[in-house]
């Protein structure tokens, strides 16, 4: 654990890539280190010195794709967390600590409610945490949510940044879905960044199946090792083929017809169009992933279906410590699914992450 530094060094997104509809130009995204003062600390936060940052689909959103940040460039992105309690609040100094990618207001109807997941005045690091992100050396923030990490063995703490959205997204969309011990579910982008661990939490909460599909097939061939009982590849398929395919891999293994959990984590259309083709009888159809794209539906069918689709976001704080303890207890794998390297390499590893998803889930560690 380091000092309390003079300056914080960060990676900025400068400007994001955008898209000019009467020339057709394409203005790349800028990413520029920088360094930023550290903030006087209020009573009620900490300074954490930053041990690894995950990248996320959405840090790549932001960069390319046109998805507005609610503060805006130049910010630093990134809030996939871990890192060490360096200054603020006394009780939090020197602990090792996941920040939650989502920090509620705890004060709104939504917070008092139970969905302080979907606060609308909360705060997520690298978006509406002022310039405020995880591609830096160090990041003040809230120490009330903190996920502190103990007795973490050999595990590494950047690896136990992906903890704070890719694996914990998954245990609130369980939660939304109401998954119990013995239901069957599908995951639709099993080999994504979060999919990979949407697989493994809902094995490990209990289901008696999980379908996993995806166009890689050599992830595919790794999620059966990682909570999929069985894998149906999209490569190169509609929807309709698809459904097919999982109707009659159902009717082989003796699989009801019925009442399956969709999760739909990949943020595509296609993935959409998949989910929803699968969605039938008593089932439920959870958006995991980020889409800016339209997807046609005759919601009529979900009467006919008595059938439900739902929405979910992030997750609260309060879940964290349960699934920091199923990582560390080995019912989430986490290490098999992480590489890490110099946050120095952040250009060339969003322009490779945008161009082809990454074999496992990068988290980049401060070399400044």
């Amino acid at each position: 654990m380091g000092g309390v530094p003079e300056k914080i060094m960060t990676w900025q997104m400068v400007q994001p890539a955008s898209f000019n509809k009467e020339t057709k130009e394409t203005t790349p995204g800028k990413l520029e280190k920088k360094e930023i003062p550290v903030p006087k600390l209020q009573p009620d936060e900490v300074l954490v010195e930053v041990a690894g940052c995950g990248v996320c689909h959405t840090d790549l959103g932001y960069f390319y794709d046109g998805v507005p940040t609610v503060s805006k460039p130049p910010l630093s992105l990134g809030h996939e967390i871990s890192g060490t309690v360096v200054a603020g609040d006394q009780a939090w100094m020197g602990k090792e600590v996941i920040i939650p990618a989502v920090m509620p207001c705890r004060k709104c109807e939504l917070c008092k409610t139970g969905r302080s997941n979907r606060c609308l005045a909360q705060k997520m690091p690298g978006n509406s945490l002022g310039i405020y992100g995880g591609f830096s050396s160090h990041i003040p923030v809230p120490s009330i949510d903190l996920c502190e990490v103990k007795n973490r063995g050999k595990m590494p703490l950047s690896h136990l940044s992906v903890v704070a959205d890719a694996a914990t997204t998954p245990y609130q969309a369980a939660k939304r879905a109401s998954l119990q011990p013995g239901d069957n579910v599908v995951v639709v982008g099993i080999t994504g960044g979060v999919g990979q661990y949407m697989g493994q939490t809902a094995k490990a909460l209990g289901a008696r199946t999980v379908i996993g599909i995806a166009r890689n097939q050599e992830k595919l061939e790794r999620a059966l090792k990682f909570g999929a009982d069985y894998v149906i590849s999209s490569k190169d398929k509609d929807a309709g083929a698809i459904s097919k395919e999982f109707r009659a891999l159902c009717k082989e293994k003796g699989l009801p017809g019925t009442g399956w959990k969709i999760f739909e984590v990949s943020g595509s259309k296609a993935g959409q169009e998949i989910g929803l083709t699968l969605l039938s009888f008593t089932g439920k159809l959870i958006v995991v992933g980020f889409s800016m794209v339209k997807t046609e539906y005759a919601i009529g069918r979900l009467m006919a279906f008595d059938a439900e689709i739902i929405g979910t976001w992030g997750c609260p704080p309060e879940y964290y410590p349960i699934v920091l303890d199923m990582v560390l207890n080995g019912k989430i794998n986490v290490e098999n699914f992480v590489e890490t390297r110099p946050m120095s390499q952040i250009a060339e590893t969003f322009a490779e992450a945008h161009k082809t998803p990454p074999m496992k889930r990068i988290v980049l560690t401060p070399d400044f």
